[in-house]
């Protein structure tokens, strides 16, 4: 990743893939067939034609890179997938609070108190 000036979590993010997956890909340590939306993902994260790595896995010529598009788009672009990664963030905020309130209702539960008796 670094050979493309890119860090394995931010394009994992910007694919929106785990970084396991990236890895497995990266050092080709489980070979299985790979999702068409993963490799799209992964291509259009890195800057090239969707179907690059498609190609580049079934040995054809990848795809001339997508043509730069208007600045003003590409601003709109840039908000919208730091939108994506901070509703992300949030996401995953979420589920840690939910499970340390499941851990917390589970506690009390076990002590045996109520809702009533708590107050």
């Amino acid at each position: 990743m670094d050979a493309l000036g890119v860090r394995q979590g931010e394009l994992a993010v910007e694919a929106g893939v785990s970084t396991a997956i990236l890895r497995e890909i990266q050092q080709g340590v489980i070979a299985r067939r790979r999702g068409a939306r993963t490799l799209r993902a992964l291509s259009t994260a890195l800057g090239w034609h969707p179907e690059h790595l498609d190609a580049v896995l079934h040995r054809r010529v990848p795809p001339d890179p997508v043509p730069e598009s208007d600045p003003a788009q590409d601003a709109v672009v840039v908000l919208l997938r730091t939108v994506v990664r901070e509703i992300r963030g949030l996401r995953g905020q979420i589920g840690e609070l939910t499970a340390l309130v499941g851990e917390r209702e589970r506690a009390v539960e076990a002590r045996g108190e109520t809702t009533a008796e708590r107050r």
